[in-house]
Protein backbone atom coordinates (compact mmCIF):
# COMPACT_ATOMS: atom_id res chain seq x y z
CA UNK A 1 0.00 0.00 0.00
CA UNK A 2 3.23 2.30 -0.32
CA UNK A 3 2.17 3.65 -3.32
CA UNK A 4 -1.04 4.36 -3.17
CA UNK A 5 -0.63 6.43 0.02
CA UNK A 6 1.86 8.16 -1.72
CA UNK A 7 -0.83 8.89 -4.61
CA UNK A 8 -3.16 10.24 -2.07
CA UNK A 9 -0.22 12.24 -0.29
CA UNK A 10 0.48 13.56 -3.42
CA UNK A 11 -3.25 15.14 -3.77
CA UNK A 12 -3.47 16.12 -0.09
CA UNK A 13 -0.03 17.90 -0.43
CA UNK A 14 0.59 18.76 -3.73
CA UNK A 15 -2.72 19.42 -5.06
CA UNK A 16 -5.23 20.19 -2.60
CA UNK A 17 -7.44 22.20 -4.55
CA UNK A 18 -7.70 18.83 -6.68
CA UNK A 19 -8.40 16.70 -3.32
CA UNK A 20 -10.47 19.29 -2.42
CA UNK A 21 -12.68 19.59 -6.09
CA UNK A 22 -12.80 15.42 -5.88
CA UNK A 23 -14.50 15.00 -2.58
CA UNK A 24 -16.82 18.01 -3.86
CA UNK A 25 -17.60 16.06 -6.99
CA UNK A 26 -18.11 13.12 -5.59
CA UNK A 27 -20.54 14.65 -2.67
CA UNK A 28 -22.66 16.46 -5.64
CA UNK A 29 -22.30 14.55 -8.32
CA UNK A 30 -25.81 14.88 -10.09
CA UNK A 31 -24.52 18.55 -10.29
CA UNK A 32 -21.76 17.95 -12.47
CA UNK A 33 -22.18 16.44 -16.29
CA UNK A 34 -19.51 13.29 -16.74
CA UNK A 35 -17.66 15.05 -19.41
CA UNK A 36 -16.60 17.51 -16.75
CA UNK A 37 -15.95 14.96 -13.47
CA UNK A 38 -14.15 13.03 -15.61
CA UNK A 39 -11.58 15.72 -17.22
CA UNK A 40 -11.17 16.18 -13.21
CA UNK A 41 -10.85 12.82 -12.22
CA UNK A 42 -7.96 12.70 -15.30
CA UNK A 43 -6.10 15.41 -14.12
CA UNK A 44 -6.19 14.04 -10.54
CA UNK A 45 -5.24 10.69 -11.47
CA UNK A 46 -2.25 12.07 -13.60
CA UNK A 47 -0.75 14.07 -10.79
CA UNK A 48 -1.85 11.01 -8.56
CA UNK A 49 0.46 8.89 -10.66
CA UNK A 50 3.27 11.04 -10.98
CA UNK A 51 3.59 10.83 -6.91
CA UNK A 52 3.30 7.20 -7.10
CA UNK A 53 6.11 7.02 -9.85
CA UNK A 54 3.90 5.78 -12.08
CA UNK A 55 4.23 6.18 -16.10
CA UNK A 56 1.43 4.60 -18.01
CA UNK A 57 2.25 3.62 -22.19
CA UNK A 58 -1.26 3.17 -24.06
CA UNK A 59 -1.45 1.59 -27.38
CA UNK A 60 -4.37 1.15 -29.46
CA UNK A 61 -6.34 4.72 -28.29
CA UNK A 62 -7.27 4.48 -32.08
CA UNK A 63 -9.69 1.57 -31.20
CA UNK A 64 -11.60 2.95 -29.20
CA UNK A 65 -14.96 3.67 -31.12
CA UNK A 66 -15.86 7.10 -31.94
CA UNK A 67 -19.72 6.17 -30.97
CA UNK A 68 -20.27 5.87 -26.96
CA UNK A 69 -22.10 3.00 -25.67
CA UNK A 70 -19.19 0.76 -25.73
CA UNK A 71 -17.88 -2.19 -23.17
CA UNK A 72 -14.59 -1.85 -22.19
CA UNK A 73 -13.49 -5.78 -20.81
CA UNK A 74 -9.84 -5.61 -19.51
CA UNK A 75 -8.09 -8.13 -17.37
CA UNK A 76 -7.76 -7.64 -14.21
CA UNK A 77 -4.62 -7.16 -11.66
CA UNK A 78 -5.51 -5.52 -8.73
CA UNK A 79 -6.91 -2.87 -7.11
CA UNK A 80 -4.73 -0.28 -9.84
CA UNK A 81 -6.70 -1.11 -13.19
CA UNK A 82 -9.15 0.88 -13.59
CA UNK A 83 -6.56 3.96 -12.65
CA UNK A 84 -4.49 3.17 -15.29
CA UNK A 85 -7.16 2.72 -17.88
CA UNK A 86 -8.66 6.14 -16.67
CA UNK A 87 -5.51 7.80 -17.70
CA UNK A 88 -4.99 6.46 -20.80
CA UNK A 89 -8.83 6.56 -21.71
CA UNK A 90 -9.58 10.31 -23.36
CA UNK A 91 -13.65 9.27 -23.26
CA UNK A 92 -15.73 8.82 -20.17
CA UNK A 93 -16.52 5.41 -18.89
CA UNK A 94 -17.39 3.96 -15.61
CA UNK A 95 -17.38 0.75 -13.68
CA UNK A 96 -18.86 -2.11 -12.25
CA UNK A 97 -16.97 -2.71 -9.33
CA UNK A 98 -17.54 -5.03 -6.01
CA UNK A 99 -18.46 -4.31 -2.83
CA UNK A 100 -14.75 -5.05 -1.20
CA UNK A 101 -13.08 -2.23 -3.18
CA UNK A 102 -16.15 0.23 -2.66
CA UNK A 103 -14.10 1.67 0.42
CA UNK A 104 -10.81 2.16 -0.46
CA UNK A 105 -9.43 5.86 -0.40
CA UNK A 106 -9.25 7.43 -3.38
CA UNK A 107 -10.90 4.90 -5.30
CA UNK A 108 -14.19 5.42 -3.38
CA UNK A 109 -14.09 9.04 -4.43
CA UNK A 110 -13.46 8.02 -8.13
CA UNK A 111 -16.02 5.71 -8.17
CA UNK A 112 -18.69 7.82 -6.79
CA UNK A 113 -17.61 10.47 -9.69
CA UNK A 114 -17.82 7.79 -12.24
CA UNK A 115 -21.12 7.20 -10.80
CA UNK A 116 -20.28 3.23 -10.92
CA UNK A 117 -22.23 0.72 -10.02
CA UNK A 118 -21.03 -1.40 -6.78
CA UNK A 119 -22.29 -4.92 -6.93
CA UNK A 120 -22.59 -7.53 -4.25
CA UNK A 121 -21.85 -10.68 -5.94
CA UNK A 122 -23.48 -12.63 -3.16
CA UNK A 123 -26.78 -11.27 -4.06
CA UNK A 124 -27.73 -12.71 -6.71
CA UNK A 125 -30.84 -10.26 -7.15
CA UNK A 126 -28.87 -7.26 -6.89
CA UNK A 127 -26.55 -8.17 -9.16
CA UNK A 128 -28.68 -9.22 -11.98
CA UNK A 129 -30.25 -5.85 -11.40
CA UNK A 130 -26.68 -3.88 -12.23
CA UNK A 131 -26.38 -5.59 -15.27
CA UNK A 132 -29.90 -4.72 -16.32
CA UNK A 133 -28.87 -0.63 -15.07
CA UNK A 134 -25.40 -1.17 -17.16
CA UNK A 135 -27.40 -2.27 -19.92
CA UNK A 136 -30.05 0.93 -20.08
CA UNK A 137 -27.27 3.04 -19.68
CA UNK A 138 -24.76 1.26 -22.32
CA UNK A 139 -27.70 1.71 -24.97
CA UNK A 140 -28.51 5.46 -23.73
CA UNK A 141 -24.92 6.04 -24.97
CA UNK A 142 -22.78 5.37 -21.68
CA UNK A 143 -19.24 3.49 -21.85
CA UNK A 144 -18.88 0.46 -19.10
CA UNK A 145 -15.85 -1.47 -17.77
CA UNK A 146 -16.40 -5.23 -16.51
CA UNK A 147 -14.00 -7.39 -14.99
CA UNK A 148 -14.58 -10.53 -16.70
CA UNK A 149 -12.59 -12.35 -14.52
CA UNK A 150 -14.77 -11.50 -11.31
CA UNK A 151 -11.86 -11.24 -9.22
CA UNK A 152 -8.38 -10.32 -9.70
CA UNK A 153 -5.98 -12.56 -10.89
CA UNK A 154 -2.91 -13.96 -8.18
CA UNK A 155 -0.32 -14.93 -10.63
CA UNK A 156 0.64 -11.39 -12.41
CA UNK A 157 -0.15 -10.57 -15.64
CA UNK A 158 -1.77 -14.42 -16.51
CA UNK A 159 -5.48 -13.97 -16.77
CA UNK A 160 -7.52 -16.41 -15.13
CA UNK A 161 -11.14 -17.68 -16.82
CA UNK A 162 -13.11 -15.11 -18.38
CA UNK A 163 -16.51 -15.74 -17.08
CA UNK A 164 -19.81 -15.90 -19.60
CA UNK A 165 -22.22 -13.87 -17.22
CA UNK A 166 -20.22 -10.44 -17.56
CA UNK A 167 -20.99 -10.30 -20.91
CA UNK A 168 -24.61 -10.29 -20.47
CA UNK A 169 -25.07 -6.87 -20.49
CA UNK A 170 -22.70 -6.17 -23.66
CA UNK A 171 -24.55 -8.94 -25.43
CA UNK A 172 -28.55 -7.26 -24.32
CA UNK A 173 -27.43 -4.07 -24.85
CA UNK A 174 -25.91 -5.03 -28.64
CA UNK A 175 -23.33 -2.66 -27.98
CA UNK A 176 -19.42 -3.10 -29.33
CA UNK A 177 -16.84 -5.06 -27.15
CA UNK A 178 -13.67 -3.38 -26.16
CA UNK A 179 -10.84 -6.22 -25.04
CA UNK A 180 -8.04 -4.20 -23.10
CA UNK A 181 -5.04 -6.21 -22.28
CA UNK A 182 -3.25 -4.63 -19.26
CA UNK A 183 0.66 -5.53 -18.40
CA UNK A 184 2.47 -4.89 -14.76
CA UNK A 185 -0.72 -2.89 -12.69
CA UNK A 186 -0.32 -5.53 -10.42
CA UNK A 187 2.93 -4.44 -9.61
CA UNK A 188 1.12 -0.74 -8.28
CA UNK A 189 -0.40 -1.82 -5.35
CA UNK A 190 0.55 -5.28 -4.56
CA UNK A 191 4.25 -5.94 -4.49
CA UNK A 192 5.08 -3.14 -1.59
CA UNK A 193 7.17 -0.98 -3.56
CA UNK A 194 7.40 2.94 -4.43
CA UNK A 195 10.15 2.42 -6.83
CA UNK A 196 9.82 3.90 -10.52
CA UNK A 197 7.22 1.35 -12.45
CA UNK A 198 5.95 1.21 -16.01
CA UNK A 199 2.28 -0.26 -16.92
CA UNK A 200 1.15 -0.85 -19.73
CA UNK A 201 -2.71 -0.60 -21.66
CA UNK A 202 -3.86 -1.84 -24.41
CA UNK A 203 -7.02 -1.25 -26.22
CA UNK A 204 -7.71 -3.83 -28.36
CA UNK A 205 -10.05 -3.72 -31.59
CA UNK A 206 -13.29 -3.63 -30.67
CA UNK A 207 -15.95 -6.61 -31.41
CA UNK A 208 -19.11 -5.59 -33.09
CA UNK A 209 -22.42 -6.78 -32.50
CA UNK A 210 -22.84 -8.24 -35.71
CA UNK A 211 -19.33 -10.45 -34.72
CA UNK A 212 -20.69 -11.98 -32.07
CA UNK A 213 -24.72 -12.27 -32.11
CA UNK A 214 -24.46 -15.76 -32.28
CA UNK A 215 -21.99 -16.78 -30.25
CA UNK A 216 -22.81 -17.93 -26.88
CA UNK A 217 -21.56 -15.84 -24.07
CA UNK A 218 -19.24 -18.20 -22.62
CA UNK A 219 -17.69 -18.02 -26.41
CA UNK A 220 -17.51 -14.84 -26.31
CA UNK A 221 -15.59 -14.98 -23.00
CA UNK A 222 -13.07 -17.18 -24.49
CA UNK A 223 -11.74 -15.18 -27.33
CA UNK A 224 -12.17 -11.76 -25.61
CA UNK A 225 -9.58 -13.39 -23.24
CA UNK A 226 -7.82 -15.10 -25.85
CA UNK A 227 -6.80 -11.46 -27.67
CA UNK A 228 -5.91 -10.20 -24.30
CA UNK A 229 -3.34 -12.96 -23.44
CA UNK A 230 -1.95 -12.80 -27.38
CA UNK A 231 -1.28 -9.22 -26.80
CA UNK A 232 0.12 -9.61 -23.55
CA UNK A 233 2.46 -12.62 -25.13
CA UNK A 234 3.44 -10.23 -27.89
CA UNK A 235 4.54 -6.79 -25.51
CA UNK A 236 6.50 -9.12 -22.72
CA UNK A 237 4.47 -9.55 -20.32
CA UNK A 238 4.24 -13.14 -20.52
CA UNK A 239 6.93 -14.52 -18.26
Amino acid sequence: MKRIIMMVLRNLFFVPYGWFMLNWYAGHVDDYPEEKRYALLKKIDCKANTGGNITIKSYGVENIPSENGFMFYPNHQGLYDVLAILDACPVPFSVVAKKEVGNVPFLKQVFTCMKAFIMDREDIRQSMQVILNVTKEVRSGRNYLIFAEGTRSKNGNHPQEFKGGSFKAAMKARCPIVPVALIDTYKAFDTGSAAPLTVQVHFLKPICYDEYKDMKSTEIAAEVRRRVEETIQEYGGWD
